[in-house]
């Protein structure tokens, strides 16, 4: 079994290691992948990512937001430590909230090749507007494409609470 589960983490260097340095900037290249123990049945993995930071591109200010990443893993899963270390080499990154949205989507595609991914951005408001960006991926030609399309035209449909933030 050790032997097994040595082979199934091979590509996991960041968990358990103490001396990981944390980054100071965009930093793809720290998303770890593991293996899938179930690749034959759907379900979802889900992070909340309360403490998310980047830069306004123009201004320099800092923004705040809540990542909330869902996925459908398929044959590769993102390891979490990694994911909690790229997620902070946003910290310094100047970028637009639909762009860091976007980004964190695209890199995790590229890492994990996932059967559907959606990820949710909820920024704290700065001049009284709030800008919660959500993008989607099914892969296409599959039901996962149709998913996609259904989840993006019903996204949000119904209104928040003033109180969730």
């Amino acid at each position: 079994m050790a032997g097994r589960q040595s082979d199934e983490m091979q590509n996991v260097t960041l968990l358990g290691n103490q001396g990981v340095k944390y980054p100071v900037t965009y930093a793809p290249q720290l998303l770890e992948s593991f293996e899938n123990k179930h690749p034959y049945r759907d379900y979802f993995v889900k992070f909340n990512c309360p403490e998310f930071t980047s830069l306004c591109p123009i201004t320099g200010q800092p923004d705040f937001a809540t990542i909330y990443i869902s996925y459908i893993p398929d044959i590769l899963m993102v390891e979490s430590k990694s994911l909690k270390l790229y997620l902070f080499s946003f910290r310094n990154h100047g970028d637009f909230h639909e762009d860091c949205v976007n980004i964190i989507m695209n890199d995790l595609i590229k890492l994990m090749n996932p059967k559907y991914i959606e990820v949710w951005g909820k920024f704290t408001p700065r001049g009284g507007i709030s800008i919660d960006p959500y993008c989607n991926y099914g892969r296409p030609g599959t039901k996962y494409e149709t998913m996609a399309e259904h989840r993006l035209l019903n996204h949000d449909m119904y209104p928040e609470k003033i109180d969730n933030r």
